[in-house]
């Protein structure tokens, strides 16, 4: 049983008597009242990230002091934050209790916050009920799908949760950073030394500045173009949303030029590109693959591609994840960058921009639970991709052709 208990307004006006009568009385009517649950604590987990080259880390040590001042326990896998300059002193300062092992953390914990998805070595760690906070990406990954649904795990995933204007509020602030980045590892790229065509990006003067070909107009493709725009390179952004494409047209006028989306228009605009930047998504699904093998022939031999929806699966036909320890390859004399991680080069970067995302949602999910947590806001509820065994995100059932339950129906809601 759980009651609240509203401490009485103070009266400025009564005499020092009067109040300690008041609070001798409180004090007797208190000592009647059933046991009172002050406070549910959750225990929330911090594991070390292990992807190739991952160091980002699911919370700041901020984010573990807000836990631990609304009485909640965290647990962090020693080490778990030093890739991001978060040393474990400041941790235990936030109030966190330092843990020796990834399996230690993983099985105290009832939730668990993380950046990236779980990987081979971390399927046996996860356990049911377990409550799994972070990106999953799963459409393209069978694997780690069935793991959850035969762990039973519950799979809240970054990517898919939305905000009151269908927005993706946890996906953002990691598109934004990689698609930063995608121009800053293309012009690294296009340097002969490092596999490509030898073109300076903003070019000088006398000569032209690369062209720069962007697949995709949200997010990723918006600051893809701010870095490539401001590095004097000439910007072409194709997307299949005319609304969206008079938006990029009134943000950066002259600088850029637009392209309505076709087979056509793509094939024709890469033929003349020394980077594309892959930057289509579809929420929660498979990304479509809008360059095909066959137009390759086409592109420039020693350009570049960075393909940022590696994550879903890649917009480019000939792309498959790649690692920060080997990150490129080559086909058809076009060089590849595929990471699937890519914003875990800047860590420290990412880990503050996620968590100033995340971090709302952390603490609500510990503070009202899962189930008063997702009924009461709908947008969190888009999250879930797995519960109970089930697949609860339509995408992804789609994309791996698995049955879907919808989530309302696992749980037994009302539509």
């Amino acid at each position: 049983m759980r009651i609240s208990l509203n401490a009485p307004k103070r009266d400025s006006n009564a005499g020092f008597a009067s109040r300690r009568r008041r609070l001798q009385n409180s004090k007797l009517w208190a000592r009647n009242l059933p046991e009172v649950e002050i406070n549910t604590k959750v225990i929330v987990g911090l594991p070390k990230e292990i992807k190739d080259n991952e160091y980002r880390v699911g919370l700041v040590p901020a984010g573990v002091r807000a836990l631990t001042d609304a009485g909640h326990k965290t647990i962090v896998e020693r080490g778990a934050g030093s890739g991001s300059g978060f040393e474990d002193a400041l941790y235990e300062r936030a109030g966190a209790t330092i843990l020796d092992s990834a399996d230690e953390v993983w099985q105290g914990a009832e939730m668990i916050v993380k950046v990236k998805e779980p990987i081979k070595p971390e399927y046996e760690r996860m356990r049911e009920g377990q409550l799994l906070f972070t990106y999953l990406h799963l459409a393209p990954d069978k694997d780690l799908t069935r793991q959850l649904l035969d762990r039973k795990v519950t799979g809240i995933a970054y990517e898919t949760v939305t905000d009151r204007r269908g927005a993706l509020p946890l996906l953002t602030p990691m598109s934004e950073v990689a698609g930063r980045m995608a121009v800053q590892v293309g012009a690294q790229y296009l340097e002969k030394m490092n596999g490509g065509r030898g073109v300076l990006l903003g070019g000088v003067p006398g000569v032209p500045a690369a062209n720069v070909v962007i697949i995709g107009g949200g997010v990723v493709g918006t600051n893809a173009a701010k870095i490539a725009v401001g590095m004097g390179a000439q910007v072409t952004i194709i997307d299949n949303n005319m609304d969206r494409l008079r938006e990029l047209d009134d943000i950066f006028l002259a600088s850029i030029s637009t392209l309505a989306s076709s087979a056509y228009a793509i094939h024709d605009a890469i033929s003349r590109a020394d980077l594309i930047i892959g930057a289509v998504l579809v929420p929660g699904a498979a990304a479509p693959q809008l360059v095909t093998r066959g137009m390759l022939k086409d592109v420039p031999k020693g350009a570049v591609i960075v393909d940022v929806a590696v994550d879903q699966g890649g917009c480019i036909e000939t792309t498959h994840a790649t690692t920060h320890s080997d990150p490129t390859y080559y086909v058809d004399g076009v060089l590849h960058y595929c990471v699937a991680n890519m914003p875990g080069a800047v860590p420290r970067t990412s880990t503050f921009a996620l968590t100033n995302a995340t971090l709302p949602y952390v603490l609500t999910l510990a503070k009202r639970g899962f189930m008063e947590a997702i009924t009461k806001d709908n947008g969190l509820k888009e999250g879930v991709n797995t519960y109970a065994g089930k697949l609860t995100y339509e995408a992804v059932a789609a994309a791996q052709e698995l049955e879907y339950t919808p989530l309302n129906e696992t749980l037994g809601l009302a539509k």
